[in-house]
């Protein structure tokens, strides 16, 4: 038993260097986000382009840059501003000049770092008091057209769309129906540059945030690798008796040990008749020998996330009926990344399901496959157009068939890379065989 242990604790530190070392190599470059930048404003070619920093003030998390700034910059200072001269091809930062005091609490900025502008490929960095007669001057002698984000911003667990449903929800209430952050900034705008005519430049940013980069696959792999084991380790600890919060404690222990930030979203870890409830998130039940397990889950590396959804027998066997439906949806899901390729769009992917389960002779019990979300800097990542598979695109497929009445609920889901000839699975370390799930669930040690 203590060399079992010992060998455990060993290969825990040995992944965990290796992937410390791995990550450290995957660093973004400055360059990365200039290249950016100039591919923009090649784009958009007039006036300027405008956007804005998150605010700070994170509560009890860490951080986190709004991700379009960050995807232009790399920078992490709170409430700046980043303005992009497509003319010239020029880029300026913005930046709060911090007291002593905050600098003392919280560190300095960009304005604090004598090198940072050379560094960062800026034209100059300014405190971002110097903002508004930036943009008089700026106008005095160019055409008045600003393209900021009219859209809605994402963030690293919710889409621009869910943005918006979810303010729409939050004004059902008239006494919560304030502007959020984004459309505030819009209407300012408005009000103190009534001439200037205004632009939406999130479709400009949309199609390139689609397309990965060399640099971002390389991360993404990694989270993907990393993701995989901290759902592995969640496996190990279930039982019946536990509680779905030791699972989650156990998966983000192997995300944090590896440099990720922490979880892409609130850890999906539902047991029993929570398998039916699509995006429960208390895991606080204790789950029950004959019961399934559904746990979706991703880390958050390097401003990159990952989605990856496996379901199990809390008894480490699945029931016959269990592993009826398991088998259709692995099916549909199977089938499903076997389309996957550069030009195919979702009825294309659904013809192909549809031709498989004939052929296998199986009832897919009404699953019919499909595309899946995008994934990126945001779990559900940002898309334009109708979506037909591209090379370079980072997707999720998450086919699922619930049955509240029976309190049997089966998700299976993968994050893959679209490459030139199909698709590479990126979180393919989950077992999702039924015979492979089961032979892990036999290693386990009550």
């Amino acid at each position: 038993m203590k060399k079992r242990i010992l060998y455990a604790v060993l290969f825990l530190v040995f992944f965990s260097a290796l992937f410390s070392e791995l990550n450290a190599s995957l660093e973004y470059t400055p360059e990365e986000f200039a290249n950016r930048r100039q591919t923009l404003m090649n784009s958009v070619r007039d006036g300027l382009i405008i956007l804005f920093a998150s605010p700070g003030n994170a509560g009890a998390g860490h951080f986190r840059q709004d991700n379009d700034f960050f995807y232009f910059t790399g920078c992490e200072d709170a409430n700046a501003i980043l303005v992009m001269v497509p003319d010239t091809k020029d880029s300026f930062l913005f930046v709060p000049r911090k007291t002593d005091r905050e600098k003392m609490m919280e560190g300095g900025n960009s304005l604090d770092d004598a090198e940072a502008r050379d560094r960062l490929h800026f034209k100059a960095i300014y405190p971002v008091s110097y903002f508004d007669e930036f943009l008089a001057r700026f106008l005095g002698r160019r055409e008045a057209v600003f393209y900021l984000r009219l859209s809605q911003e994402d963030s690293v667990s919710e889409s621009r769309s869910e943005t918006a449903l979810f303010l729409a929800r939050r004004h059902r209430n008239p006494y919560n129906a304030q502007l959020n952050l984004n459309l505030f900034r819009v209407e300012r705008f408005r009000q103190l540059y009534p001439a200037v005519q205004l632009k939406d430049v999130t479709p400009f940013i949309d199609s390139m945030r689609m397309i990965k980069t060399e640099k971002e696959i390389a991360i993404l792999r990694l989270n993907g690798r990393i993701s995989a084991e901290a759902v592995k380790k969640a496996m190990l600890a279930s039982k019946p008796g536990a509680y779905e919060y030791e699972l989650e404690a156990a998966a983000v222990e192997v995300l944090l040990r590896n440099g990720c930030r922490g979880p892409a979203y609130p850890p999906i870890i539902g047991s029993g008749p929570n398998t039916c409830i699509l995006h429960y998130e208390k895991n606080n039940r204790r789950m029950e020998s004959g019961e399934l397990l559904l746990m979706d889950f991703g880390g958050d590396l390097n401003y990159l996330t990952m989605d990856i959804t496996r379901t199990w027998p809390v008894s480490g066997k699945f029931t016959e009926e269990q592993k009826k439906i398991y088998q259709v949806v692995l099916e549909v899901q199977k089938a499903c990344i076997e389309a996957f390729k550069p030009g195919v769009s979702g009825k294309d992917v659904q013809a192909y399901v549809a031709q498989k389960m004939k052929a296998k002779g199986i009832d897919p019990l009404g699953l019919r496959g499909g595309l899946g979300h995008l994934v990126g800097l945001s779990v559900h990542d940002v898309q334009t157009g109708e979506l037909v598979l591209k090379e370079g695109l980072v997707m999720a497929i998450e086919p699922g068939l619930y049955f509240p009445e029976k309190n049997l609920g089966i998700r299976i889901e993968d994050t893959v890379l679209i490459t030139k000839e199909g698709c590479e699975v990126l979180t393919s370390e989950v077992p999702k065989e039924i015979e492979e799930i089961e032979a892990l669930l036999a290693r386990r040690k009550f």
